[in-house]
């Protein structure tokens, strides 16, 4: 039985990029490839004599319509993970500026914006039932493929990946994220002098922050919730989860605190990643 991945997600948000990463990985790829076609695509690599062991199949248009797909094929017991991409407006606008590429629902819409909003309306129940949301806005093709990396490269270990993604709340919420958590209220760096060009991967930072009473009480509270959390996660089928935590700016707290956490479940064997969304603004 072949492994699958299946790529959706806006128009623009980097879909054929990560089919690329997936390609070098050693995955059968498939672009733009419509969806009455992916069933039979699954089935042909899923036969026996077929020398396909992973597929990534890119959906072409009509993305909506990939769930009553995967519905299918998961009922065929073939084992399917949904792949999101995701990215903010403004952030798909300047790309499609840059391209000068027409969007494909331009003919539905009065505009690029107005056919960005209508593409993320029909796609928001993908988006809902996906295995994997990435959001891309602020990553560049090298942040991307490490993503992408993390979350497939891992030899047919099947388990929960988990992603600790610290950002600043002054940038954006992340739009893949499935636990938000505000850490805030903890002793601000950028306060002292020598604190302030440093960020949360330095020593001197993850001591401000994470030895005093508030800072340590915070993450053993915050470690004990994502532990009792994972499993119920995995009884649901879920493959993938992320943590964001966020803090002003994104560069002292969150990175300080994320690395902690993603430290302690490594520790007790949990597949973690981590993302530091802002940590260079």
């Amino acid at each position: 039985m072949a492994e699958v991945v299946l790529i959706t997600g806006l128009s623009g948000a980097g879909r054929s990029g990560v089919a690329d990463v997936l390609e070098d990985l050693g995955w059968y790829v498939v672009d733009n490839l419509p969806t009455a076609l992916v069933g039979t695509i699954v089935d042909l690599a899923a036969k026996p004599a077929s020398d396909i062991a992973r597929l990534a199949l890119v959906a072409g248009r009509h993305h909506e319509e990939v769930l009553s797909t995967v519905g299918e094929l998961r009922t065929g017991h073939h084992n399917v993970t949904v792949l999101f991409l995701d990215a903010s407006t403004p952030e798909l606008v300047k790309r499609y500026d840059a391209t000068r590429r027409r969007h494909p629902l331009a003919d539905d819409a009065e505009g690029l914006i107005e056919s960005i909003e209508l593409e993320r309306a029909r796609l928001d129940p993908v988006r809902n039932a996906a295995d994997l949301v990435i959001d891309t806005t602020e990553l560049n093709v090298h942040q991307l493929k490490e993503r992408v990396v993390d979350a497939f490269d891992h030899s047919g270990v099947s388990r929960l990946q988990v992603t600790v993604e610290s950002f600043g709340f002054k940038h954006g919420l992340p739009l893949d994220a499935d636990i938000v958590m505000d850490v805030r209220f903890l002793p601000n760096p950028h306060w002292e002098d020598d604190l302030r060009p440093l960020t949360g991967h330095d020593p001197k930072v993850r001591d401000f922050v994470l030895e005093t009473a508030a800072g340590s009480d915070f993450v053993d509270r915050l470690d004990d919730l994502v532990t009792w959390l994972l499993p119920q996660y995995e009884a649901e089928g879920r493959s993938y989860l992320t943590v964001a935590i966020g803090c002003t700016g994104g560069r002292h707290r969150s990175v300080a605190v994320s690395e902690e956490l993603a430290g302690r479940l490594r520790g007790r064997g949990a597949a973690v990643s981590t993302s530091h969304r802002d940590v260079s603004r």
